[in-house]
């Protein structure tokens, strides 16, 4: 399986509730490496610009207003099969949909106020990781644990 990376932000609804610690921790467990993080304040365009595809169908506005409406944490991640990897963590977005033990199946009550963002395909991840890093802010490290993952 090869290396890659993927982007993944723990929307405002997380940080409302308080789960960012652990659902960090979770993704940390599976065996990711954390290559950025930030916490920020997103403001309209950016917010359009990362649901352009989404643009002129009818829950674009509700997306945006979501995504605006208080702090997130964006980060990049790093392993074996990333973005399938997490996106199989993360579940499914409709929330009826989405398993127990999955972050969205374990924290998620309502498909509009999804607390967890995962890119869908190396388009996708380069695409939001541009967006959200420079690629000065992008890190290089290793801490001894990867023939353990």
């Amino acid at each position: 399986m090869p290396v890659e990376r993927t982007f993944t932000m723990l929307k405002p609804g997380a940080l409302a509730r308080r789960l960012a610690g652990e659902i960090i921790s979770r993704i940390e467990r599976k065996g990711f490496r954390i290559r950025a993080v930030k916490m920020l304040k997103i403001d309209r365009a950016r917010a359009e610009s990362h649901y352009a595809e989404h643009k002129g169908k009818d829950f674009f506005e509700r997306l945006v207003a979501y995504i605006t409406s208080g702090p997130v944490v964006a980060m990049v991640l790093e392993g074996d099969g990333a973005i399938a990897m997490l996106r199989k963590l993360c579940g499914s977005t409709k929330a009826e949909e989405a398993v127990p033990g999955t972050i969205r199946g374990d924290y998620g009550m309502h498909t509009n106020l999804n607390i967890i963002h995962a890119s869908d395909s190396p388009e996708s991840a380069a695409r939001e990781i541009a967006l959200f890093f420079k690629p000065e802010e992008i890190l290089e490290w290793e801490d001894g644990n990867h023939e353990w993952i």
